[in-house]
């Protein structure tokens, strides 16, 4: 499951897309949920009105969010999960904790290329903790132990559509997470997973949406006259281009996939119809809402104990 990143902004009031109503981002007019056509994205095209159209979907925000209060939590954890290990004997240095504010670029591109390839992209890498020296202390059985407990005793947090998450149930992490998050450290994985599958959810129901589906006619009518007739949708085309070369040598098509969104308007009405049916889930789902803003309140009070009494 992907860890949590970016913080959650005050944008614009949802209550407009979610009536059906239009609304206004950045200037640019939304469609309405009867499908009309949106003005174009270009206004959209930046990396700030990229941002903005990211962080309008409710779950996927909660999901990815790396606010001050999850930033603040994690550094407590860090800071006890180092203590915990040189009571044990061992110099546990992991890496910093990010900075509130980072991490847009792990939100999820759910409808295909949103800016255009460069010859010189490479995969980004997202490298954890590196790997500790063949005979050093970090590298022996003890110290694993005394980081990640007993194998037999990991706990495991099942979601309601079969996704599961396996955690330590002793060692200095568990304490850590224990310490910051009290007796709600399995509520808080499993509402995390309950998220992650209302997120993909969402991404299936918003097929069904009449905006969206116009939405993408409007694009597979502007890719035919681009001269790439029977597209299906943005996403399906990234994925029909194997590797990462047959991208970059695709930059045709790509360009017109690009300029046909822009022309269209799709990815403001895209993300402003995903918003709206997230929406619908959560409101379908007031317990894990409820939950979440409980044990991240929760998470505050604690970490900012323990990162006080660590000065």
């Amino acid at each position: 499951m992907p860890g949590t990143r970016r913080p959650r902004r005050a944008l614009l009031t949802l209550t407009a897309v979610l009536t059906g109503g239009a609304a206004v981002v950045g200037g640019t007019l939304l469609a309405t949920a009867g499908g009309a056509p949106a003005r174009s994205d270009e206004p959209l095209a930046t990396t700030a009105g990229l941002e903005r159209l990211h962080e309008l979907p409710p779950v996927t925000d909660k999901v990815f969010s790396w606010d001050a209060v999850q930033a603040r939590s994690a550094e407590a954890q860090r800071r006890h999960a180092i203590d915990c290990m040189a009571r044990k004997g061992f110099r546990y240095a992991p890496k910093a904790t990010p900075p509130a504010g980072s991490g847009e670029d792990e939100r999820p591109r759910p409808f295909g290329l949103e800016t255009a390839p460069s010859a010189t992209t490479t995969t980004p890498s997202f490298a954890g903790e590196t790997p500790p020296k063949p005979g050093s202390p970090e590298a022996s059985p003890a110290y694993a132990k005394a980081l990640f407990g007993d194998e037999s005793k990991r706990v495991t947090v099942k979601g309601t559509r079969g996704m599961s998450v396996s955690r330590p149930g002793n060692g200095c992490l568990a304490e850590a997470e224990t310490r910051v998050l009290g007796d709600g450290r399995l509520r808080w994985l499993q509402v995390r997973i309950e998220l992650f599958e209302g997120q993909e959810q969402a991404r299936t129901d918003v097929e069904k949406d009449p905006a969206f589906r116009n939405a993408t006619a409007r694009w597979q009518q502007c890719m035919e006259r681009a001269g790439f007739s029977g597209q299906r949708d943005p996403q399906v085309l990234l994925k029909t281009l194997p590797s990462q070369k047959a991208r970059l040598n695709g930059r045709d098509i790509l360009k017109a996939d690009l300029r046909c969104k822009s022309e269209t308007g799709y990815l403001t009405v895209a993300y402003t119809r995903l918003a709206a049916v997230q929406q619908r889930w959560l409101d379908a789902n007031p317990a894990v809402a409820k939950d979440w803003t409980a044990l991240l309140a929760r998470q505050d009070g604690a970490a900012r104990e323990v990162l006080a009494a660590k000065g």
